[in-house]
């Protein structure tokens, strides 16, 4: 940061509040629009720059620094960088991420002077990036002179945190070392915004009232409550309760799966444990932070078909009422305090219940299946709950992650919404960065891994132990069992080369290939065992072995892609 006496500039003022609103390590890639910029960023001596392969990944791996911080920031050049990293910036937007995306961007003095510039759409309109940004972002701002950048960068921060999405800041490339004042007290960007007393106090009562005229309710928990910072207070409300808790897919780990009030992942016909027999015997059923969508409801076959309450980050709705301005977790506070006790649905859950499933431990020398490998990752995770993180992949992943039991401590985290393949591994490479001291597990197919593979040399970059288990089963599989065709299958790599090709003369990473249920026990051993670099193990399995959870979700979710136009068709 500059000294008192040294000039202060644009770049400074955004330097000195992206640490102020908890932001200590920013992903870049640089492009001649943003070198002055990251200078500066470069300079601040509680600012570290992660340099990342591409922009996708860059903004995915700021997606990932996001889920484990809070907000997240993403530095990249105009147009041929920041147009990538919209990507990344999407999926923060739909999966509730305050993520800050800035880009350098032309000269202040090219614009209105009909110059065609580099990097652009070769017209003389500049405006064109802001103008998508405004589509994917909750606040997007272009910074015309030095002295409006302290107004917009705080506008567009504050935006961001209140509404837990991305934004984006467009800095010309001769702004970032202009003269700018100093910020002035950091509350005025972070302060957050509370319940409306009035509202917060009926929504408990109105909420209590209509749960006492009950008999068996239900709590589904949703992926916002984590993005809302209420999982405290609703494991406080589910024991004043007593009821039965279950989560959809995007919230697994949200609540605690060693809870006696744990039912299982609620996903329609390929649910955990029995949950869906308990939502559909419920008589209510209380949402907190829910999202409904083609996915999650397994091609819409699987939406509750009773009045619900949704309790959003927010605002709280049920049937016959509305409250605004009522924050989730003061909301769920609230209420514990005026509930009343009612287990029906875990005397009723006691019935229901199935029986554990006999897990089948393969010989060493036997060839290795999925049910294998998702027994020792079963293993693995087991072994260091307390610090173990494990990103599940879009494809086959989604449902061997869901099949896992996670012990105390352990995370999870899964990108559902936007589904992305390829995010984990820069997502995960982000997340590490902001916490190197947990031991992070990347579920993956191999063709996803082809989409952002890069990023495994800045994990070998920065020496983190990061074990990668590829399922390499030669295609996209889930594409495969929503609609087959040749586009499905893919080029075989040699992955564990591919580590050493990373590594060249000084990495530490580790490639590994496991073809027997023994092989795949020793490359395990290996990757707890390296703590200077990741750990790829390649699983070879049959091209037909995947989850018939998988086989049963892809055919819902086809049929409901397969849906023909109501009215105006050719055909009718």
């Amino acid at each position: 940061m500059a000294s008192k006496q040294e000039k202060f500039t644009v770049g400074d003022y955004l330097a000195e509040r992206l640490t102020q609103i908890g932001i200590h390590q920013y992903f870049h890639v640089p492009g001649d629009y943003n070198l002055v910029l990251l200078d500066k960023l470069e300079n601040h001596p509680d600012l570290v720059g992660i340099g990342c392969a591409n922009e996708l990944n860059c903004s995915m791996a700021a997606e990932g620094y996001a889920r484990a911080n809070g907000p997240s920031a993403c530095v990249v050049t105009f147009s041929v960088g920041a147009l990538s990293a919209f990507n990344g910036t999407g999926s923060a937007y739909s999966e509730n991420l305050p993520l800050i995306l800035i880009s350098g961007a032309p000269n202040t003095n090219d614009f209105g002077q009909h110059h065609i510039l580099h990097h652009t759409l070769g017209t003389t309109d500049f405006t064109y990036q802001l103008e998508m940004a405004k589509k994917i972002t909750c606040c997007a701002v272009a910074i015309p002179r030095a002295a409006d950048a302290p107004r917009l960068i705080d506008r567009a921060l504050r935006a961001a945190i209140l509404s837990r999405k991305p934004a984006y800041i467009e800095i010309p490339c001769n702004l970032a070392s202009a003269a700018c004042v100093r910020p002035g007290p950091v509350s005025a960007v972070t302060d957050h915004v509370m319940s409306d007393t009035a509202a917060l106090e009926a929504a408990g009562k109105c909420a209590a009232e209509y749960l006492d005229g009950k008999l068996k309710p239900v709590i589904l928990v949703g992926p916002k409550l984590r993005r809302a910072g209420a999982e405290k207070e609703l494991l406080k409300l589910a024991e004043a309760m007593g009821c039965a808790v279950a989560v959809q897919p995007a919230a697994k780990g949200m609540f605690p799966e060693d809870h006696k009030q744990f039912v299982g992942i609620f996903w329609g016909q390929v649910s955990t444990c029995g949950a869906e027999s308990i939502l559909h015997w419920a008589d209510a059923i209380l949402c907190v932070g829910t999202v409904f969508n083609d996915y999650s409801t397994v091609g819409w076959t699987a939406m509750p078909d009773i009045p619900l309450m949704t309790a959003e980050i927010d605002h709280v709705t049920f049937p016959g009422a509305h409250f605004s301005r009522v924050r989730l977790a003061e909301f769920l506070s609230r209420l514990a305090t005026q509930v009343t006790h009612n287990d029906s649905t875990m005397v009723e859950y006691g019935r229901l219940r199935p029986d554990p499933v006999l897990v089948h431990t393969a010989a060493p020398g036997d060839v290795l299946t999925r049910k294998e490998t998702s027994r020792q990752i079963q293993q693995l995770v087991n072994s260091n709950a307390e610090k173990t993180t494990v990103f599940v992949e879009t494809g086959d992943s989604w449902f061997n992650g869901i099949q896992l039991k996670l012990p105390k401590g352990a995370q999870f985290e899964i990108e559902m919404q936007w589904g992305h393949i390829g995010w984990s591994i820069p997502a995960a490479f982000g997340y590490s960065i902001r916490h190197p001291e947990r031991r992070n597990i990347v579920m993956i197919g191999d063709g996803s891994f082809q989409v952002t593979a890069q990023e495994v040399s800045q994990m070998v970059r920065y020496k983190l132990p990061i074990i990668i288990l590829l399922m390499n089963n030669r295609g996209y599989t889930i594409e495969v069992e929503i609609h087959d065709g040749s586009y499905n299958r893919i080029k075989n790599w040699d992955y564990a080369m591919l580590i050493q090709a990373f590594n060249s003369t000084d990495g530490k990473a580790k490639g590994l290939r496991a073809d027997t249920a023994g092989e795949l026990a020793d490359a395990i051993k290996v990757a707890t065992a390296n703590t200077e670099g990741p750990t790829l193990i390649e699983c070879t399995i049959d091209q037909d072995d995947c989850s018939k959870e998988l086989i049963t979700w892809g055919h819902f979710v086809a049929s409901a892609n397969a849906r023909p136009p109501k009215g105006g068709g050719y055909d009718e």
